[in-house]
């Protein structure tokens, strides 16, 4: 997990945890938290046993965002499968569009998988596909149409735009926090920026 990552988390007031990977979503649950968060990590997705049958646990019971491997490894847990891409996406410079809004992120990423679109579509859950890469089409962001939880491939901790997906730490607050308050709310509402009154 990258540093920035957690020193974002703790800029927007939350108070984390970090647990290893093999930890059971039971174990993970017993520290009571308010949410759960995914981070990014190193591979293959598709090999890292038994973590989408905890992710699907935890999803059904917390709100959730992941980044990177994280948005991976929800993308499994709901069904879907992931591609190595032919060429890796490294580096500071990738494009990647919020689809709810057309505006385009200056993203940092470094990975080598994604998840196959097609096959989230045939899982059928409601698993909405919200931020595309253009200059390859794959997918870059995902959000539940009825769970509080979404992620992205890329890095918005890494800053290169520098502030261009910054505001993704700023949802995940604001989602948990109208959880808590017990709102009914989405992750596909809170990730495209939909106010309260449209969910």
């Amino acid at each position: 997990m990258k540093r920035n990552i957690l020193r974002q988390l703790v800029e927007h007031g939350f108070d984390v945890t970090v647990v290893p990977a093999r930890t059971s979503w039971q174990e993970a649950l017993a520290y009571e938290p308010d949410a759960i968060f995914l981070s990014n990590g190193p591979g293959d997705p598709s090999a890292v046993e038994g973590v989408r049958d905890t992710v699907r646990e935890l999803a059904a019971r917390k709100p959730l965002f992941g980044i990177c491997l994280g948005h991976q490894i929800l993308g499994l847990a709901f069904g879907g499968k992931t591609i190595k891409l032919k060429f890796g996406h490294h580096g500071g410079n990738q494009p990647g569009q919020d689809l709810a809004t057309g505006k385009v992120a200056i993203c940092a990423e470094n990975h080598g998988y994604a998840v196959d679109a097609d096959s989230l579509r045939e899982a059928g859950e409601p698993v909405e596909i919200t931020h595309v890469n253009l200059n390859d089409g794959t997918v870059e962001g995902l959000a539940h149409a009825e769970k509080p939880l979404f992620s992205v491939q890329y890095h918005p901790e890494a800053s290169p735009g520098p502030h261009d997906a910054g505001y993704f730490f700023g949802r995940f607050r604001e989602m948990v926090a109208r959880h808590k308050a017990g709102e009914t709310v989405t992750g596909a509402a809170v990730a495209s920026g939909r106010t309260a009154s449209a969910i």
